[in-house]
């Protein structure tokens, strides 16, 4: 993607990019243990996906978004062509998504990736 951004990705990294929504820090082509996202707010455990149409009902972003959200990460996924069309009302969703917190988990508190932490040393720099 870095080298080679859909224009949905390079619209959606604008927003995201040098904490321009309300300070949120993101990185974009991340890697999370057998994971490459789009884009994660390490701090609040979110990662936003751009998607086009081979997306649709894919096994293996079901397995993927299974896996992520066993880890206490929430995944975002946007089409493409939504991000392009309606640019503010996924801002908007972002935002309240980052804003909005996750279900306590059952055991301890999670780890924070931010600080190193957690996933197994899944989180990569």
């Amino acid at each position: 993607m870095r080298a080679n951004p859909t224009e949905a990705e390079r619209r959606l990294w604008s927003i995201l990019r040098a904490k321009r929504l309300s300070d949120f820090k993101f990185k974009r082509q991340q890697i999370i243990d057998w994971c490459i996202v789009d884009f994660v707010c390490l701090a609040k455990r979110r990662i936003i996906e751009a998607d086009g149409s081979q997306h649709g009902e894919n096994e293996d972003d079901l397995r993927r978004d299974r896996f992520l959200r066993a880890q206490g990460i929430r995944v975002l996924r946007f089409w493409n062509n939504q991000i392009l069309a309606e640019s503010e009302a996924v801002t908007l969703a972002i935002y309240d998504a980052l804003t909005t917190p996750l279900p306590s988990p059952p055991s301890a508190a999670l780890p924070s990736p931010a600080r190193g932490e957690g996933l197994a040393g899944a989180l990569h720099a």
